[in-house]
């Protein structure tokens, strides 16, 4: 970081409480069950004016990378977003939603968002049985948050 000012959107620089610190790690260790090889980035983003002024303090962001190309997930990394209520500052905050991004160099490949139908959208989509297990890693969130019912709206 080449500031002082802490970014509030990377979920390494976000955690205030031992509660929050046990749901981050809870969160790691849900997407590794699914994705073993992925290994946790706590600080995705850049601490720099740009990306500063799309700070959204009610997110946690936190991303997993892959050893290589994944071509069954058609990434090399995941960004994974989570929103959580504005009133929630409790260390058991209350989850709105999740997005998931499948990244590469170039940028964004897909993203899978749990509004609607919680299915990928871009030009280049993961393999079917891994919309699954993203999708899987979406409602545990949810389960592991569970101050929300977007989990039992899901198709």
């Amino acid at each position: 970081m080449t500031s002082g000012k802490i970014s509030p959107l990377n979920a390494g620089e976000s955690v205030r409480s031992v509660g929050q610190a046990q749901a981050l790690a809870s969160v790691i260790t849900l997407v590794r069950q699914r994705f073993p090889a992925a290994k946790a980035n706590l600080k995705p983003w850049r601490d720099d004016p740009q990306t500063r002024q799309w700070s959204e303090p009610d997110s946690l962001d936190l991303s997993f990378h892959f050893p290589g190309w994944s071509p069954r997930l058609q990434c090399r990394s995941l960004l994974i977003q989570l929103r959580f209520c504005a009133e929630s500052a409790e260390a058991q905050p209350s989850l709105l939603g999740v997005l998931m991004r499948g990244m590469t160099y170039d940028g964004e490949r897909w993203r899978l968002a749990t509004v609607g139908e919680w299915l990928p959208e871009g030009p280049h989509l993961p393999q079917p049985d891994q919309v699954i297990q993203l999708q899987m890693i979406c409602r545990d969130l949810f389960e592991l948050f569970s101050g929300s019912t977007a989990a039992d709206e899901a198709a």
